[in-house]
Order: structure tokens, then C-alpha cells, then sequence
């Protein structure tokens, strides 16, 4: 893993610091308690640079949101947020980075909806999802929008569920990849609607938006942010939208519920994670600058033009939400008999 050299100057100081501290605390056992109450207070948290880990390539979802938010954080508190992107291995490369990572809210991680999925679909995870981590906020949520190729003949979300039925596996749909949300969420389409559409996985979502656009696949459930610009130009034709709501980004485009299909979701959301064993303190802290950082209006702006919505909530609500999530995709991936290799 490579850091700047000025990040590295600054960890080994920290180690010297650490080290006189360690010496002192030794000399009096009175100083490791006083030590170890300050540190865990947050009182003077951060006092260093914060790794933010990221487990996508730069450029994606996560990665613009991660300097977005990292740059606010850097603003606020005068130390650098370095931005560390470990992709590979359906984002459990960087994700057992954050496992193996001191305790102490200096390296943090943001992450989505994946996190959940994977321990439905990877057998021996090197972590286990909820447990080795402190989840510290949400940061936002999309609904994908269901995507056609213009040239389906199919206006709305009842005219394309009548013509899958007519031809049950002649249609295809893409996916980012087997395990994706949009893969679990085309799953649970055909589930809903009683159809019968092919799967067509592709190694990331722009290969897959390619092959929509490029008329190879029929469907497909893409992120509002890269979907918008090729709906704008007539490449691709929005049918309707998961969730309880029409998207700000696409207010012409009716929901599922709207078009007879309730309860439907296709909802991927963003979050921030610590390793476990972090102290309550510096989680609570480090929640309580990003709902406030994302309560900022440039930022609202800037999610809301991405097609996705501020999402703030405790560590606790977090949590809840993790578990819940969990358990819902697990029952698709069961139900539709999803396994990592296919």
C-alpha cells in the first residue's frame, strides 16, 4: 500500500510520540489511565491524518463521495483525509484492510450496499459483516432506475411486465456484476412481476450501461448519476422508479407503486465504517460532522444532482438498517439461487 511521504513522515511520528507516551505510562501506571481516557474521549480527535478507504476504483459512486466528504472533513478539523482506493475481490480486499486497521478512528472506511450482499454470497468471509466493524453513518441512498433500450416496445412498467410474460427468457438483462444490487434487484423484478428475464452479467456498470445502450441487452437497473446523461440524449428510455417517491433528477418518471407494482425496491445505499473496537466517542464524532457536512446545502446540491439523497442516521440506525438489509438480500440470493461463480 503506498502514502504519501508526507503521511508516512506524519505516522512516524505518531509511533515516536506513541512511544514516549508508552515509556511515561510505564514509569507511572497513573499516566496509561489518564493516556487511555483522553484518547478515548475524542476530546482530541483527530490529532493526525485520517485514511479513508475506499473498495471501488477511483472514479466511481463511492470514490466521488469519499472526496467529497473528505474534503469537508479536512476543511473542518485541519487534517488531511487521504483517500485510499483498494478495490478487488467484490470489495473485500479493502474491506479486510479496515478490519486489520488500528482501533482508533484514524482509518475508516466508505462502502455500500455490497457489504451486506457479501456474506450471503462469498462463503468464508475473512470478517464477519457486522460484528468486526462500528458503523458510523449512512451518507446517502439511490433507487436504480429500471432502464430500457429504446427500441423494446414497451412505454411504461405494465407494458414491459406484458411483454417479458409473452416472451418468458427471449429478453435479457445486464447487471454490474452476480451479486450486484442490480443484479439482486433484477432478481427480485422477475420474482414481483412474474417474468422470466435472462441474466447478463458484465465486469462493472459501465461495461453493462454500455451494452443497454449499445441495444445488446434489453434492461437494466442503472445508477440514476450515469443513466441521466444517456436518457437526456434518447439512448435509453426510463420506465419507472423503485421506492415510495419519483427521483428530483427525474421527475417525468413514475414509480413502481404508481404503475400497480408496491413494495418494490432497487435501493443501494453509502455508508462509513470503523473497525470494531473503536471508541464510542470518536464514532460518535465522526457521525456527528457528517450528518453536518451532509445537512450542508452545496452538498445536497451536489448528491441531488447525482440522482441520490442525503441519508443521515446514528451508528445505532445504522446498524439496524445493516441487519435488516441483510436479511432481505439473503432471501433473494436464496430464492433466486444466485452463487458467485455464475
Amino acid at each position: 500500500m503506498k502514502f504519501s511521504s508526507a503521511f508516512a513522515s506524519l505516522s512516524a511520528a505518531a509511533a515516536l510520540m506513541g512511544g514516549v507516551a508508552f515509556a511515561a505510562a510505564q514509569q507511572d501506571p497513573s499516566t496509561s489511565r489518564v493516556l487511555s481516557a483522553v484518547e478515548g474521549s475524542g476530546h482530541d480527535f483527530p490529532s493526525k491524518p485520517i485514511r479513508l478507504i475506499v473498495p471501488y476504483p477511483p472514479g466511481g459512486t463511492t470514490s466521488t463521495f469519499a472526496r467529497l466528504i473528505g474534503q469537508k472533513l479536512t476543511e473542518r478539523w485541519g487534517q488531511n483525509v487521504i483517500v485510499d482506493n483498494r478495490p478487488g475481490g467484490n470489495t473485500i480486499i479493502g474491506t479486510e484492510a479496515l478490519v486489520k486497521a488500528s482501533p482508533g478512528g484514524y482509518t475508516i472506511m466508505f462502502m455500500d450496499s455490497a457489504h451486506v450482499i457479501n456474506p450471503s454470497l462469498v462463503p468464508h468471509l475473512p470478517y464477519v459483516a457486522i460484528r468486526d466493524f462500528a458503523p458510523i453513518a449512512t451518507l446517502a441512498t439511490t433507487e436504480l432506475v429500471l432502464a430500457l433500450h429504446p427500441s423494446v416496445p414497451a412505454g411504461n412498467l405494465q407494458e414491459f411486465i406484458a411483454l417479458a410474460r409473452s416472451k418468458p427468457g427471449q429478453l435479457n438483462y445486464a447487471s454490474s456484476g452476480t451479486g450486484s444490487v442490480s443484479h439482486l434487484s433484477s432478481e427480485l423484478f422477475n420474482m414481483m412481476a412474474k417474468v422470466k428475464i435472462a441474466h447478463i452479467p458484465y465486469k462493472g456498470a459501465a461495461a453493462a450501461l454500455t451494452d443497454l445502450v449499445g441495444g445488446h441487452v434489453q434492461m437494466y437497473f442503472a445508477a440514476p448519476i450515469s443513466a441521466i446523461p444517456h436518457i437526456a440524449s434518447g439512448k435509453l428510455k426510463p420506465i419507472a422508479m423503485p421506492g415510495d417517491k419519483r427521483l428530483a433528477a427525474l421527475p417525468n418518471v413514475p414509480t413502481f407503486k404508481e404503475q400497480g407494482l408496491p413494495g418494490f425496491s432497487a435501493r443501494n445505499w453509502y455508508g462509513a465504517l470503523a473497525p470494531a473496537g473503536t471508541p464510542k466517542a470518536i464514532v460518535d464524532k465522526l457521525s456527528a460532522e457528517i450528518a453536518r457536512i451532509l445537512a450542508m446545502p452545496d452538498v445536497r446540491e451536489r448528491l441531488v444532482s447525482m440522482g441520490m439523497e442525503p441519508f443521515i442516521s446514528t451508528p445505532e440506525q445504522f446498524t439496524a438498517m445493516m441487519r435488516a438489509d441483510m436479511a432481505r438480500f439473503a432471501k433473494v440470493i436464496k430464492a433466486a439461487d444466485i452463487k458467485l461463480e455464475n
